[in-house]
């Protein structure tokens, strides 16, 4: 059993230190993910690790097998246990927290992390395994507290390991945001339901906000940011892979981020949530004031597609009303048409449309709505309420057969 290290605040995240000013940020591009990896990380100046237990944090939430552009690279998964474990660590760990309805050691199998992990001696957690604890953020904008995985009170150092992503919400989801899989459970989902109280904010959207407000408590020691098959367009999970084939590392989760953002076409300040974390004093975002190698590293920039700035749902026989959904109903909407609208029942449409319902601010849906995700829950007497946070696309097409059972037995 590990030992329980109760940590404060200010040694879960990654206070400022050697690695705030002009952070060095290392960029390597090419055809082996394994060495582009390696290569990275022996770029970096990190702290003595001896002793340490060390949390790689990959993106692993859904069950999505590998190199669709969804999850971590098995390969950079593999670069980067192999660097560590020559580090002499006490103990490695792989863990995650994924979408509800998801289980972690789940996911992380059909990534293809699993196999090199055990081939490795890598032990891989379930993050939600474990009652949480609060971590109070007092100087939150939106959020004042989180519920976090109690595990990452085990471990002295936390690297982040996401996928290069666009994101229909956000813009990019790089390292900072990939900190969501720490937070227990339903409180991931909880980002996507605040509200503003007041104008002070208004940079981005609520969830830009509360990305920061987390990101405050929550910041990686080191990040990684595997481009190796990336995605663009409809991010973090609907868009479509782009093999970019870099990988971007620093010890400071903004620039790191903000160089990764500029590689894939955009300009980094426009993109709300590293804006408010630069002012926030997060980290840096001006690549100026980085140093970044190798010098000649704008040579890699590329041209990923934007997410759309309106996210209309093609379907001749479909209609959804979208009213502030979050990413991941959305996600888990575009998904459940995409996999199973040729096996929905006949007698769920009306007629001759499937009518869809998301979002926390829908109002009066029309008789027989298929209402989708735990925000739709005050309308279920209207429809057919699939609940989840957010559900997985094959529960809706369950409760739909349950509907034609139903039927069937009048």
């Amino acid at each position: 059993m590990l030992k329980n290290r109760t940590q404060n605040v200010n040694t879960i995240c990654n206070t400022k230190g050697p690695f705030h000013q002009s952070p060095l940020v290392v960029v390597t591009q090419g055809t082996n993910p394994y060495q582009n990896t390696l290569t990275a990380l022996k770029s970096l100046h990190l702290p003595n690790l001896k002793g340490k237990r060390i949390l790689l944090k990959p993106n692993a939430g859904r069950l999505v097998p590998p190199k669709r552009g969804i999850t971590t690279h098995p390969s950079v998964i593999a670069a980067a246990i192999d660097f560590f474990q020559q580090l002499k660590p006490a103990e490695l760990f792989i863990g995650e927290s994924p979408i509800l309805g998801v289980k972690a050691l789940d996911a992380l199998k059909i990534a293809g992390i699993t196999d090199i992990a055990r081939e490795r001696g890598v032990t891989l957690v379930d993050l939600d395994e474990k009652p949480p604890f609060i971590l109070p953020i007092p100087e939150g904008k939106l959020l004042k507290k989180l519920r976090i995985c109690a595990f990452i009170r085990e471990v002295d150092f936390i690297v982040s390991l996401p996928v290069m992503k666009t994101h229909m919400h956000t813009g990019v989801s790089l390292s900072i945001k990939n900190m969501k899989g720490v937070l227990w459970k339903r409180e991931k989902a909880r980002l996507h339901q605040l509200e503003f109280q007041n104008q002070d904010e208004k940079l981005g959207k609520p969830l830009d906000v509360a990305v920061v407000d987390m990101i405050q408590v929550l910041r990686p020691h080191l990040a990684v940011i595997d481009g190796t098959v990336g995605m663009e367009g409809l991010g973090p999970s609907e868009g479509e892979p782009k093999e970019a084939q870099l990988i971007v590392a620093s010890c400071d989760c903004l620039a790191a981020d903000s160089v990764a953002t500029y590689l894939m076409g955009f300009d980094p300040v426009s993109i709300p949530h590293l804006v408010l974390s630069y002012k926030r004093g997060i980290g840096e975002i001006d690549l100026q004031k980085m140093k970044i190698l190798p010098e000649d590293f704008k040579k890699f920039r590329q041209s990923f597609l934007p997410p759309p700035q309106k996210i209309s749902i093609q379907y001749p026989n479909v209609e959804v009303f979208d009213c502030n959904s979050c990413s991941a109903c959305l996600s888990t909407t575009l998904l459940f048409l995409r996999r199973f609208l040729n096996q929905v029942p006949p007698c769920v449409f009306q007629e001759d449309k499937l009518i869809i319902g998301i979002g926390k601010e829908l109002k009066s849906p029309p008789q027989g709505t298929i209402l989708i995700g735990n925000c739709t829950a005050g309308h279920k007497k209207r429809g057919l309420y699939v609940p989840g946070c957010p559900p997985i696309a094959s529960s809706i097409l369950d409760r739909l057969k349950e509907e034609e059972k139903k039927n069937q037995k009048k």
